[in-house]
């Protein structure tokens, strides 16, 4: 790895930082039902997952856009993929470590990822 990617990687704040930040993106932008879930001990794939319900796709594309910003601008981070911005019912953000789920409350409730993932320990972002 180049001396200069070993440079910014240093400079990307701890995994939990960075996701609390995500979660209080969230909250301020009126996202509801917000959940941090700890899953470093269910899966060797990602370390954290955050859940928000948004009560429409304009409102949830906001919120997917200013964690983008927020991780990016502030934080050194990239996303990895986003999926369904066009549809907008089901918004994945993959940053790697972190993977963001923004949600219409009718798909979340459809998917249950709370009860897929529920042993997963619940982390308080406020």
């Amino acid at each position: 790895m180049p001396k200069s990617e070993k440079h910014n990687i240093a400079k990307i704040p701890p995994v939990l930082e960075r996701v609390i930040a995500a979660a209080k993106v969230a909250d301020d932008n009126k996202g509801h039902d917000i959940l941090v879930l700890d899953i470093r001990e269910l899966t060797k794939s990602f370390d954290y997952f955050l859940i928000v319900s948004g009560s429409s796709r304009r409102q949830l594309h906001a919120i997917g856009d200013e964690i983008q910003r927020k991780l990016a601008g502030e934080m050194g981070d990239h996303c990895l993929s986003v999926s369904g911005h066009s549809e907008g019912k089901w918004i994945v953000i993959d940053y790697g470590d972190i993977v963001v789920h923004l949600f219409e409350p009718e798909t979340r409730k459809y998917y249950a990822l709370e009860e897929l993932w529920g042993k997963g320990i619940h982390v308080a972002y406020s």
